[in-house]
């Protein structure tokens, strides 16, 4: 069965990505910017909903648009937010923390980790900031850190996916089951079919995953 994780900005059209179809959900704000953290009010009424009708429910730990570089006070915030999401029941939780010259930022990955609590981890598109020789070593860390999965798109968002199949062939393989490559931006349910079998993966992810919502 394939995992089409949608991503959504608040709770507005949850109701309608699961019935269209959503297997998980990404919770954030602001899409305009990537995506951020959603209110307190909207995490535990996304969560109420999604478990109802028993569809896990990820949600987006990033305090601001922009870089992935942050500062002590914004991981005290992201911090602060895992608690948060663990507290009203998210399954699972994405953000990444890389340093200024686009390396994974270890220490605030760590304690962000730490954090988390057993929740499931998507390190998020941050990963396509990373140098692709420095990729493999990436892949190596957050494997060994209670990392789930990696959301990439194989290149810059500007390219279409498809152009990116070579580099994403190459990040499945190398993470060989250690953990999840999760295949995203630009898939919609047009061409979800299409690249997922090209690909050879069970889960993708995606704004129209399930089609329009409005």
């Amino acid at each position: 069965m394939l995992i089409t994780e949608v991503c959504l900005e608040n709770y507005t059209y949850l109701p309608q990505a699961i019935k269209n179809g959503a297997k998980r959900i990404e919770l954030c704000d602001n899409l305009a910017v990537g995506g951020t953290t959603v209110s307190k009010g909207v995490m535990a009424e996304a969560s109420r909903y999604a478990h109802e009708k028993n569809i896990p429910l990820f949600v987006m730990i990033r305090p601001r648009g922009g870089n992935f570089v942050y500062n002590d006070l914004e991981l005290r915030m992201m911090e602060a937010d895992l608690f948060e999401a663990q507290q009203l029941g998210a399954d699972g939780v994405v953000f990444g923390c890389l340093t200024k010259d686009k390396q994974l930022d270890e220490e605030a990955m760590e304690m962000l980790i730490g954090a988390a609590g057993g929740m499931e981890i998507t390190f998020h598109m941050a990963f396509d900031e990373i140098p692709i020789t420095k990729q493999h070593e990436t892949i190596d860390w957050l494997s060994e850190h209670q990392v789930s999965r990696i959301l990439t798109h194989g290149g810059p968002l500007t390219t279409p996916i498809t152009a990116n199949y070579k580099q994403l062939k190459d990040t499945i393989a190398y993470a060989a089951n250690r953990l999840t490559v999760l295949p995203g931006g630009g898939i919609t349910q047009d061409n979800l079919a299409t690249i997922s079998t090209a690909l050879g993966v069970n889960e993708a992810h995606g704004s129209k995953i399930v089609g329009e919502l409005h």
